[in-house]
């Protein structure tokens, strides 16, 4: 019964922390888990449900869209702190602060001056002067 409300649990929690399903799958490897846990010892039953959870985590992993991912929604952002041509500041975007490089070769961006974001690597946007 702890493995189902454990695997219930988990699937729920996908619904208000979005985790890229990884509490979603670690549910339904709960929920697989409770189905058997009255034939196996409980070493056995996490065992099993840790193998379970690897393997649907990568699994899942073929259905995601890493492009989706890379999209942006919003086009401009606010500079935060004074950003050098190459160099990274910070940017104030969808309401949070983001590490952001200038993608010009000439001119500073000063604090508080609005940037066009043009793309984004890893953690960091890429922002250009909103007079480019």
């Amino acid at each position: 019964m702890v493995w189902l409300v454990a695997g219930v649990l988990l699937c729920l929690v996908e619904l208000v922390l979005p985790t890229a399903f990884i509490a979603f799958v670690m549910g339904l490897s709960a929920i697989a888990v409770s189905a058997v846990a009255g034939f196996l010892p409980l070493g056995l039953q996490v065992f099993l449900w840790i193998v379970l959870s690897v393997g649907l985590v990568f699994w899942s992993r073929r259905f995601v869209n890493r492009k989706a991912a890379l999209k942006l929604d919003a086009t401009e952002a606010e500079t935060l702190t004074e950003i050098l041509p190459g160099k990274t500041g910070r940017v104030l975007y969808e309401g949070n602060s983001w590490a952001a490089r200038c993608e010009a070769t000439s001119g500073i961006i000063p604090a508080h001056q609005r940037v066009y974001v043009v793309g984004r690597k890893g953690t960091t946007l890429l922002v250009l002067p909103h007079e480019f």
